[in-house]
Parts: C-alpha cells; structure tokens; sequence
C-alpha cells in the first residue's frame, strides 16, 4: 500500500467553495491512515492560503463547518501545504497575510515528481 499522497488543488477554487471541501475531507482520511500528505496549491486556488479568505466559505448552504476549519483539521494531522511560487506572485497581494499553517513554495515539478513516483499516489481536484 501506498505510504505517501499529494494533492493538487487546481479549480477548487474560492468561487466553488462546493468543490473545495473533498481535498481536504480526503487528506485528512489519508493522514488518519498515517500516510504521509501534501496539498499543493496552484492557479486561483492560492487564495484560499490567505487569512480569512476560507474562512468565509461553507461547502454548502447551511453547513456551520468552514472550508478553513476543514484545512485546519487536515494540518492539524500533518498534512503540509505548498503553494505555486508563480501563482503567490501574481494572486496574492504583499500586504496580504498567509494562514499559519502554510508551508511554503513549491515548484510544479515538485508535483511532476509525486505523480512520477511509484511511491506516491496523487489526487487532482
């Protein structure tokens, strides 16, 4: 069985806060099953890594549960995030502050390397 799982977060972005619940549902499941997990951040999704931005989103009307308390309790179980250094560029302000429990860049080829690796499993949302 497979030990290790990246995620890439591509068009869960915060205008579909629908799509955006299941990455983190299933991260936090993988990392229950102590695999190791990373979420990569890439193109629009890199906003919901600014403070108060996933906060404000519900996967679906009437749910209390925020997308950010969804994240939180994936990297309360280790999962990393990582984010598109290109995409931060151009989608997040300077002044803008970043949730704590961002990670730091990582390249595509980063990713590449998960998806090429028999070792890990990868996910695309």
């Amino acid at each position: 069985m497979k030990q290790k799982l990246a995620i890439l977060l591509w068009g869960a972005t915060i205008d579909r806060p629908e799509i955006c619940a299941t990455p983190f549902v299933h991260a936090a499941a993988a990392a229950a099953f102590d695999a190791e997990v990373e979420i990569h951040f890439a193109g629009p999704t890199v906003r919901l890594l600014v403070a108060g931005v996933a906060t404000s989103l519900r996967p679906w009307p009437g749910v209390d549960t925020s997308i950010y308390d969804m994240m939180r309790q994936a990297a309360n179980l280790d999962v990393k995030f990582y984010a598109c250094g290109m995409a931060m560029h151009a989608l997040v302000g300077p002044d803008e502050t970043l949730i704590p429990e961002y990670a730091g860049t990582a390249a595509a080829s980063e990713f590449v390397q998960r998806a090429l690796d028999p070792v890990w499993a990868t996910l695309v949302y």
